[in-house]
């Protein structure tokens, strides 16, 4: 279904991918992109967002799933308790530090004269624990060090259980 950590395309955006991440968010994107993850098909599964939108609002999520299976599949996840089961497995140490290299990462890339708001926190906005499995595993998909991404790499596979939607799971990143 998805690709694995490291497989990243060549940077910029063409009119295709526009159009192709507009059509899988369901609106135009309001700020800059480019796509670091495509599936077999050449589709996009993961974007890295500029640190502010086009009106200079901040845009603390650099790492956006926009895989149409692979937001559902995330979403499955979380529906059945995945936000609290990987905050409860994964190392707080290791978090920390990951919500830390997201945040450095993506604050290195506001422009030196922005005298606005910056974005703020680590994976996703927060600047603990989860929030997001879409945005953990997005980075992890992008080739982060995420020990939250590569949790839910390890039970996106888990069966359904009976009774839990499998459509109309939120998008994410």
């Amino acid at each position: 279904m998805a690709p694995r950590a490291g497989q990243l395309t060549a940077p910029g955006v063409h009119d295709a991918d526009r159009g192709a991440v507009t059509e899988l968010l369901g609106r135009a994107p309001l700020g800059e992109f480019e796509v670091v993850v495509r599936d077999d098909a050449g589709v996009p599964v993961v974007i890295r967002n500029a640190p502010l939108l086009d009106d200079g609002t901040p845009m603390p999520t650099r790492y956006w799933l926009v895989g149409a299976a692979e937001r559902v599949a995330v979403g499955r996840l979380e529906s059945r308790g995945g936000v609290k089961r990987a905050e409860e497995a994964v190392d707080p140490g290791a978090l920390a530090a990951a919500h830390a290299a997201y945040a450095a990462e993506r604050d290195a890339e506001v422009p030196a004269d922005h005298a606005g708001p910056r974005p703020y926190g680590g994976v996703g906005g927060t600047r603990r624990g989860v929030k997001c499995l879409h945005a953990h595993y997005a980075w992890y998909l992008a080739g982060g060090d995420d020990p939250v991404g590569r949790w839910v790499a390890d039970h996106l596979d888990e069966p359904d259980e009976p009774g839990v939607p499998d459509e109309g799971v939120p998008a994410g990143g």
